[in-house]
């Protein structure tokens, strides 16, 4: 296969790089890019296609380091390949406004396809990014042109393995059948804690076995190039299994303190970081150093991946001249881009309409823009009859070899693995050509809590459908309906949670999260039924509150939202008999309404009378529109939800009456001034 001193010396080269950038940063962890550099190199060199001239070019094969903590290597490789990486940024590894932050992070660094860091993650996105490469190259691929074949390659250690996420994602590439999915597990049997045979001594291999992968073991993964090449080539012939490479490597090569603990998070000592670069055979006493014949060989394999991405764009020329729809959809599905109009379609309410739960409003959405907006893929972690994800004519993103479904498919079974489902979305929408959507409870949402706050750090589109809200669920009990969830994610910065009162807001909501293109959301929906309400429109949704009832003489603001707004709206009926003017606001959405202009947020919660907010949640976070709060300070209870709104005693905003209201604007005068909602 022909390796020579060349090879070994990009290899050493990116080892000294990442013992450099973390000693000069004091901090970092040089053990995994120090043994995995021999199969970095193998794998950049030998097999990845990728243009960095031209990073976001659609059919580059995908590399995802799932052990982000090992980060230099990467930043380490698209240096030497010519991304938008320079030497600067390495000597800057860690610091504030670097591009080379402590674990990758794609809206940060060219080159990073997604966000990793917390182990597992970046292996649920892998599998993301192969099931978003099928589906497009079974859309998009026509007899005589395969526009898409690139691979997905992704590196994983033994943190990856032990994490629950990664198992989630894996168990279902494995029966998804996923051939473009390549993952090489850095077996060193180190982690933080020092050797796994303290905590993790299972046989990995015959796990992956079980989910269905095709597996190989390379034994000496600190030198054996040919064995890796080897493999690698072997798991590219297999097509009809993911597959799964052990590399038995040594941490920290060539380190004092190779193959311990002491080198996986910890920068070497001055006088290790000498003796790695005298057994390398480079200069003790210089740092950050690359020879030219590294940049040259790099630059050659750079070279020809911008000679095939113009071959694919001949190609590509070729495919519009006889398919020029497709070629039209692709490229405007790429640009991230929506149809023109598709808008149109979003279901429209009047109040005279049907009482109906927003879990079945966001199902009539789902049905009436799924054709307009083509790239829009759904899926349920096992609750598809309860979260009403799936419109009647989907088709279930299968292997076709199965028989119930092919790679064309919308609806993905994701089965019960929520938090797999959310790291797989999260590669889904990296990709470039899909916007997924998933649905679970809104209280399992928080078993996915990890790859939701990694939505909203790398600027996903995705969409959660969150159904069955609050304790209006009813009978499940506690255990299942949210008290604390939307606080805690409406805490996460750039993250959309909606909380629809009625279908026009459902509409607003899926319009937002749809147009949003760097924004994820939540759509917090319920199970009981909710009137639609005069004075809503799809335009007022949007704004994220608005006046639902106004009255000039009203003594107090009544601020809600979802199923809690048509109970303030009969709130005012009983309040007016005690002469109690009230007006009542709509707040399906805090973050959409605080990006607002300060007089619009005048209007909707107008200075000078007191403001209550109602929502049958925690009141964590409504001190910022309301003077005063009421919700739910303890856990719900099981039973029909009429009963247990009655338990939960939220019911008692009908009892309001002006005795309370003296308290409340004591409160209205003392801080009205301080409410950051109009800061």
């Amino acid at each position: 296969m022909g390796y020579g001193k060349i090879d070994e010396l990009a290899i050493n080269t990116i080892r000294c790089l990442a013992v450099d950038a973390t000693f000069q940063a004091n901090s970092g962890h040089p053990g995994a890019p120090m043994g995995m550099a021999p199969v970095a190199h193998v794998l950049w060199n030998k097999f990845m296609t990728f243009n960095p001239k031209n990073p976001d070019w659609l059919n580059r094969d995908r590399f995802v380091l799932s052990n982000g903590h090992g980060c230099m290597l990467q930043y380490a490789l698209l240096h030497l390949f010519g991304y938008n990486v320079p030497m600067e940024a390495l000597k800057t590894f860690r610091q504030v406004d670097s591009i080379t932050p402590g674990h990758p992070e794609s809206h940060d660094t060219e080159g990073i396809e997604v966000t990793t860091g917390p182990l597992g993650q970046g292996f649920s996105n892998a599998v993301g990014l192969a099931i978003a490469q099928a589906h497009t190259a079974g859309v998009f691929n026509k007899p005589g042109y395969e526009l898409i074949n690139n691979h997905t390659f992704m590196f994983f250690g033994d943190g990856c393995a032990m994490e629950g996420i990664a198992s989630e994602a894996a168990s279902l590439a494995g029966h998804l059948q996923l051939g473009n999915l390549i993952a090489i597990y850095d077996d060193n049997h180190i982690s933080i804690d020092g050797d796994t045979k303290v905590s993790f001594t299972e046989d990995v291999t015959a796990r992956f076995e079980s989910y269905g992968w095709h597996t190989q073991w390379v034994k000496d993964g600190d030198s054996d190039l040919d064995g890796i090449e080897a493999a690698i080539k072997k798991a590219k012939e297999v097509t009809d299994k993911p597959s799964m490479i052990k590399l038995t490597t040594t941490i920290g090569f060539g380190s004092k303190l190779q193959g311990t603990g002491g080198v996986h998070g910890n920068p070497l000592k001055a006088d290790d970081c000498k003796q790695v670069k005298e057994k390398f055979g480079f200069d003790p006493e210089k740092m950050f150093v690359v020879p030219q014949e590294v940049y040259d060989a790099y630059g050659k394999h750079a070279a020809e991946g911008a000679a095939a991405e113009e071959e694919w764009n001949k190609l590509f020329e070729k495919y519009a001249g006889e398919h020029k729809e497709a070629a039209s959809e692709l490229k405007r599905r790429h640009s991230r881009k929506l149809p023109d109009g598709w808008q149109t379609k979003l279901p429209v309410y009047k109040p005279s309409d049907a009482a109906v739960a927003s879990r079945k409003l966001s199902e009539s959405v789902l049905e009436a823009i799924h054709e307009a907006v083509p790239e829009l893929l759904s899926g349920s972690a096992d609750l598809t009859g309860s979260n009403n994800t799936r419109w009647k004519s989907a088709v279930d993103f299968q292997p076709p070899s199965l028989g119930i479904g092919d790679w064309t498919g919308r609806y993905l079974r994701y089965g019960v693995r929520e938090h797999g489902m959310a790291g797989i979305m999260n590669g889904m929408s990296a990709y470039g050509t899909i916007i997924p959507a998933g649905g679970t409870f809104l209280n399992f949402v928080s078993y996915a809590a990890g790859s939701v706050r990694l939505s909203s750090l790398s600027h996903q589109r995705v969409i959660y459908i969150a159904t069955h809200d609050s304790i209006g669920l009813g009978e499940d009990g506690p255990t299942h309906q949210p008290v604390e969830t939307l606080a805690h994610f409406r805490a996460l910065p750039n993250m959309m949670v909606w909380r629809p009162a009625d279908g026009n807001e459902t509409s607003a909501a899926y319009y937002m999260a749809l147009t949003s293109h760097d924004t994820p959301s939540i759509l917090a929906l319920t199970r009981q039924n909710l009137p639609q309400l005069e004075g809503s429109t799809i335009e007022n949704g949007i704004k994220g509150g608005y006046t639902v009832l106004e009255d000039k003489e009203a003594s107090i603001t009544l601020v809600s939202t979802g199923s809690e707004v048509s109970i303030c709206l009969e709130a005012v009926k009983t309040l007016k008999e005690k002469d109690v003017k009230a007006r009542v606001v709509s707040m399906p959405c805090t973050e959409v309404f605080d990006a607002q202009p300060k007089d619009y947020k005048m209007q909707v919660i107008p200075d000078g009378i007191p403001a209550l907010s109602v929502e049958v949640m925690s009141t964590l976070g409504w001190e910022k529109y309301s003077h005063e709060q009421f919700g739910l300070n303890r856990f719900g209870a099981s039973g029909p939800y009429k009963d247990v709104y009655k338990a939960s005693q939220i019911l008692a905003i009908m009892r309001l009456n002006a005795d309370i209201f003296p308290e409340i604007r004591v409160h209205a005068r003392g801080h009205r001034k301080a409410r950051p909602c109009y800061d």
